[in-house]
């Protein structure tokens, strides 16, 4: 079976493995890798896409373990700080250290206070466009106009979830998996309704460090809350003024960044 593709950045320390969120959104996290990489030799693994084999989490931790290094610092972004999660609860003794950025839901009440908070956020012209394009996702009929519908919604989300973006020094550079986005999300939600997750994150060992701005709609202490009678070692910092992504942020950047590389340098 084909590794998946990773894309390395040059530095002294590390090494420190950038998971991109979505699912489905590979390259999304050249944005975090970048800042880091001047420190830190950092490694961005492409996520396997949909097509040959079905996609479950036990597939991408599978593909996870095939190219990460042993006694890797894991780094992950939103579904990325989930596939973390699941990585280091299948491999305890190839995880140094992980940490959560804008991590995502592990129940019901998480998920419906996102929801409210997303639809909060939705003025009438993106109210429009975000109905526009579930209609258009509904009704495509090839991947590929699938696949950019998705990278559409995904703009439209990264506005509604932050709070004063920065423009991208580089867009991403791979197509979004609509396909691949679904399956991943199914087994994710699978799995928590058997019971599987958050459950078994006890057999983490590394210390875990949740990262998550203060506007982030989705809910912070609530996923942390679910989180910690789970892990022996949690850690939970919150950004002011910033949404989803803090290194995309204007005034969440910086305090990101600096509690970020922080928490890497220690032993």
């Amino acid at each position: 079976m084909q590794p998946v593709e990773v894309r390395m950045y040059a530095g002294r320390a590390g090494p420190v493995v950038v998971l991109h969120g979505g699912p489905g959104a590979p390259g999304s996290a050249a944005g975090l890798a970048a800042p880091l990489a001047p420190e830190f030799e950092v490694w961005e693994p492409l996520q396997r896409r949909s097509g040959v084999l079905e996609l479950t989490v036990d597939r991408h931790v599978a593909d996870l373990r095939a190219v990460a290094p042993d006694a890797a610092t894991i780094v992950g972004h939103s579904w990325g700080a989930m596939l973390g999660l699941s990585y280091a609860a299948s491999h305890p003794s190839a995880v140094r250290a992980l940490a959560l950025v804008g991590c995502g839901t592990y129940d019901e009440a998480s998920r419906a206070e996102y929801e409210r908070r997303y639809q909060a956020r939705l003025d009438d012209a993106r109210r429009a466009r975000s109905e526009e394009l579930r209609i258009a996702m509904a009704n495509t009929r090839t991947d590929a106009e699938r696949d950019r519908m998705l990278a559409l919604r995904g703009e439209l989300a990264g506005e509604v979830q932050s709070v004063d973006l920065l423009p991208d020094a580089e867009p991403t550079m791979f197509p979004a998996d609509a396909a691949g986005h679904e399956q991943t999300w199914q087994d994710v939600l699978r799995r928590q309704a058997a019971g599987l997750e958050p459950r078994t994150f006890a057999a983490i060992t590394a210390p875990v460090l949740m990262i998550h701005g203060d506007e982030d709609p989705h809910p912070g202490p609530m996923i942390r809350d679910a989180l910690d009678p789970h892990l022996a070692r949690l850690e939970y910092v919150e950004i002011a003024r910033c949404g989803h992504e803090p290194w995309r942020e204007r005034h969440g950047r910086e305090p990101f960044l600096s509690a970020l590389r922080a928490w890497l340098r220690r032993p």
